[in-house]
């Protein structure tokens, strides 16, 4: 072979390497496993705990006495913020509960109110004494129909991975230890409040309150927030200081929470929004404005904040922190605490 053929072949083979290349690059391009959660938009604003949920109660009611706009600001607060699910406080239909799981009332109240994509979560309902009025088995048959309202029987029980607090990462992170995923966790306690008001239903409330003990003794030690919810609150600044249902609910409740060191109560029934620290361990919140409103009363003693304002509550959470917001229906921050172990 001639000089000039060698050079010749040596860079039409160099050149056909560089072009071949990119043509190689474009005929097997790089596989990705994007998911649905990598692409999404929500929530704008994000922060360092770990479980997020908003709690409202006291809502069926057709849309009116401000349920919608309670409704489009919780959409909106969901899109902006992360969240979880929703806590359901009772009183999910007014006036006389639901007669069937096909009653309209499940469409005129709740399906075509929580329209916004960021409220198609779980939600966690309990019972309330106007959902008492018809069939209050049809709201625990609804689970099978929709896929967001999830409700397995009049009282029960989860636990839910909260990871490890801020404080112990950051410690993690500044030693150089490996931050593992914790094990940590918060009980959320759904009960059946309106049968203790009611002696013929004395058997189910004794059978109830055994259950309601065994489960919170049985908390594991990875469980490091015990919140209960139900729909009566055991204190209040609204009309009902001193009704027979609050104090029913005092004289139920009082040992169980102080024995096994429940560190919230959450409730409804009252139409405001109100944190309550009574004497002992257990904070008292009450998220019940999310239609009609009633009054408060301000200067009780033990009362932190009290409200009545349209509204809800919304609650982030992780192994260390606990911190309440109360949030109007204009995405105002009417009040906020933090509780810490």
């Amino acid at each position: 072979m001639k000089r000039r053929d060698f050079v010749r072949n040596t860079a039409l083979t160099a050149i056909g390497a560089s072009l071949l290349a990119p043509i190689e690059a474009l005929a097997a391009p790089r596989v990705t496993a994007l998911e649905s959660e990598d692409l999404t938009l929500l929530p704008k604003i994000k922060d360092d705990y770990t479980l997020h949920f908003m709690a409202v109660g006291d809502w069926g009611r057709n849309g009116e006495y401000d349920q919608v706009e309670v409704a489009k600001q919780m959409g909106l607060w969901g899109a902006d913020h992360p969240n979880d699910f929703v806590i359901s406080n009772g009183d999910n239909f007014y006036p006389k509960g639901v007669v069937s799981e096909f009653d309209p009332l499940w469409h005129y109240s709740f399906e075509n109110i929580y329209t916004a994509h960021s409220l198609q979560c779980d939600w966690y309902p309990v019972l309330g004494n106007h959902d008492y009025h018809s069939d209050v088995d049809s709201q625990i048959r609804y689970s099978k129909i929709s896929r967001r309202w999830n409700m397995p029987a009049r009282y029960y029980s989860k636990e839910i991975s909260i990871g490890k607090g801020k404080e112990d990462e950051d410690a993690a992170k500044k030693s150089g230890v490996k931050v593992e995923k914790g094990k940590e966790k918060a009980l959320l306690v759904m009960i059946d409040s309106d049968p203790f008001l009611h002696e013929a239903m004395t058997g189910y409330v004794e059978t109830q309150m055994q259950w309601l003990n065994e489960t919170l003794s049985k908390a594991s030690d990875d469980v490091k927030w015990k919140i209960v919810i139900g729909h009566h609150p055991y204190y209040t600044v609204g009309p009902r200081i001193e009704n027979y249902d609050t104090l029913t609910m005092r004289k139920a409740l009082t040992k169980t929470f102080e024995d096994h060191k429940v560190d919230v109560y959450l409730s409804g029934h009252e139409h405001s929004l109100q944190h309550l620290k009574p004497d002992g361990y257990t904070h008292q919140f009450i998220s019940g404005a999310g239609s009609e409103l009633t009054k408060v009363t301000e200067g009780i003693p033990y009362s932190r904040f009290q409200s009545s304002e349209h509204g809800f509550m919304y609650f982030a959470i992780d192994a260390t922190r606990l911190n309440v917001r109360a949030i109007n229906l204009e995405g105002k921050v009417l009040y906020q605490t933090e509780l810490t172990i």
